[in-house]
C-alpha cells in the first residue's frame, strides 16, 4: 500500500493523507479526473462508489453514491473550487439525502489534493479541513480516517494495471 501517513491534527482541524506512487503525476491525476477511475477507488472496498456527475472545473459539481454491503446507498457531492491539472484540486465534500440534495445537517470538509513529482514517482497529499472540532469528531466516529486510508489503498492496483 502506498499510503505512507495519515495524520489527525486536532489543533488545526485537519486530516492529512500522504501516499507515494511509482507513477507520474499525469497518471495519478487521471484517478481523479476520469469518473470511471474515480469510482474504482473513491470509498472503501466494502462501499464502492458510483459517480453520477463529474464536472471537474471551478464551480463544477461531482455527485456520487456509495453502496454498502447490504445494498444501502449513501450519497455525497463535491463542489469544485480550483483545478490546476495535474498538480492540484480543491473541493468541498459533503453528504446528500436520498434525492442527491446536499444535507445541510451534516458536516462538510474543505479538501485540497496536491500531486508533486518525487523520487521518480508522485507524492499525493489529500488534506481535509473541518469547520469545528465537533464536526471532526463526528466524521472520525463515522470512520472517515480509516475509510480514507482504505480508499486510497486501492489506487495502487489501478496504477499498476496500466
Amino acid at each position: 500500500m502506498s499510503v505512507t501517513s495519515l495524520d489527525k491534527d486536532l489543533d488545526h482541524l485537519t486530516l492529512t493523507l500522504v501516499a507515494d506512487f511509482a507513477a507520474p503525476a499525469e497518471r495519478v491525476w487521471r484517478l481523479w479526473s476520469d469518473p470511471r477511475q474515480l469510482e474504482r477507488w473513491w470509498g472503501p472496498p466494502s462501499y464502492p462508489a458510483t459517480v453520477e456527475e463529474h464536472d471537474l472545473t471551478p464551480g463544477g459539481d461531482v455527485t456520487y453514491f456509495m453502496t454498502g454491503p447490504q445494498g444501502e446507498k449513501y450519497r455525497g457531492w463535491w463542489r469544485v473550487a480550483t483545478v490546476d491539472a495535474p498538480r492540484s484540486l480543491e473541493f468541498t465534500d459533503g453528504f446528500a439525502d436520498e434525492d442527491g440534495v446536499p444535507n445541510a445537517a451534516m458536516p462538510t470538509t474543505a479538501n485540497r489534493v496536491t500531486l508533486t513529482e518525487r523520487d521518480g514517482g508522485t507524492r499525493m497529499e489529500l488534506r481535509s479541513v473541518f469547520d469545528t472540532k465537533e464536526q471532526m469528531d463526528q466524521l472520525m466516529t463515522m470512520g472517515m480516517d480509516e475509510g480514507m486510508r482504505e480508499a486510497a489503498g486501492q489506487m495502487d492496483a489501478l496504477l499498476a494495471a496500466d
